[in-house]
């Protein structure tokens, strides 16, 4: 007898899949250690934007009126798309990688539901609570391991600043997550909902990879990291992300992609050499736990 998969589950493999792509690029752009953060994040997703538009340059040609009708979600969503990668990058660079990944990743969660909530009357599930619960307690024991020195008098103006850029990249992620789930359920093909925005968001990337990415012409390696997180995180990881999101809502999609810092911190030991203390070896654990309570199957199954 052969295996069936629900289009929910099918949903759930598409955006894991995404997250392990996320994951490796942390360990990527250490093969590129001259280029400047705000480059790297630029160059993936700016370029792995313009990639997504041209692959899906015919359902974007098709439903042109229809994407025309909805051109503020479409605004809406590539403004969110140029702004994310932006305030991450930044994020980290000015609280540090611990505060700045807490913030960014972890509240992502959060701020997707409450956009849920207040746009779409979305009800607050106890498996959505349970699995974001273990989940955010994951990264946080994750991101101690990864940095244990820290302390509250690391918390300068540098670090209140990265928090904010950190909420700020927190919500633009949720936030272009859930204009590309109610793009794809108007009745838009994913890949012209996901098209139009990360093709806009590709667009106004290109000024700040023009302004910063000089350092990628330096060498083909810092040449063959920029290509290798378009091609593949960014593009190819989106266009499972797209999928995901047509069967599953934005907040479950976006408390699944906790598992992308663990898959960097299992590289950055298995590739780069660092150290995981126990700590962090639990948060990987809580986070495990959170994604088997978010996609264990039950009678009924969207939660």
């Amino acid at each position: 007898m052969p295996l069936s998969f629900s289009p929910y589950a099918i949903g759930v493999l598409c955006v894991i899949i995404a997250s392990v792509l996320w994951g490796t690029t942390g360990v990527s752009a250490t093969f590129a250690p001259t280029v400047n953060a705000l480059a790297i994040g630029a160059a993936a997703m700016g370029l792995g934007g313009l990639l997504q538009a041209s692959l899906a340059w015919r359902p974007l040609r098709t439903h042109r009126q229809q994407l025309y009708k909805k051109k503020n979600y479409v605004l809406l969503g590539g403004l969110a798309v140029a702004i994310y990668p932006l305030a991450f990058y930044s994020s980290m660079r000015l609280a540090g990688v611990t505060i700045g990944t807490v913030v960014s990743i972890g509240a992502a969660p959060i701020l997707s539901f409450l956009i849920e909530r207040l746009l779409d009357n979305a009800r607050l599930s106890q498996r959505w609570v349970l699995a974001t619960t273990l989940g955010l307690s994951g990264i946080i024991l994750l991101c101690l391991a990864e940095n244990p020195t820290n302390s509250h008098s690391d918390l300068s103006s540098n670090a209140i600043g990265g928090i904010v850029l950190g909420l700020i990249a927190a919500f633009t992620y949720a936030l272009y997550s859930w204009v590309s789930r109610r793009l794809i359920q108007t009745g838009l093909p994913a890949r012209a909902a996901m098209g139009s925005i990360f093709g806009l968001g590709g667009l106004l990337l290109m000024p700040v990879l023009t302004l910063t990415g000089a350092a990628f012409l330096d060498s083909w390696q810092n040449m063959a990291v920029g290509l290798y997180m378009a091609l593949i995180p960014m593009f190819f990881g989106y266009l499972c992300f797209g999928y995901g999101l047509a069967q599953i809502p934005a907040s479950t999609a976006v408390t699944i992609s906790l598992l992308e810092p663990v898959v960097a911190a299992v590289l950055a030991v298995a590739i780069v050499g660092e150290r995981l203390a126990g700590l962090g070896w639990a948060g990987i654990g809580l986070i495990i736990a959170c994604l088997v309570c978010l996609t264990w199957p039950t009678r009924r199954l969207k939660p």
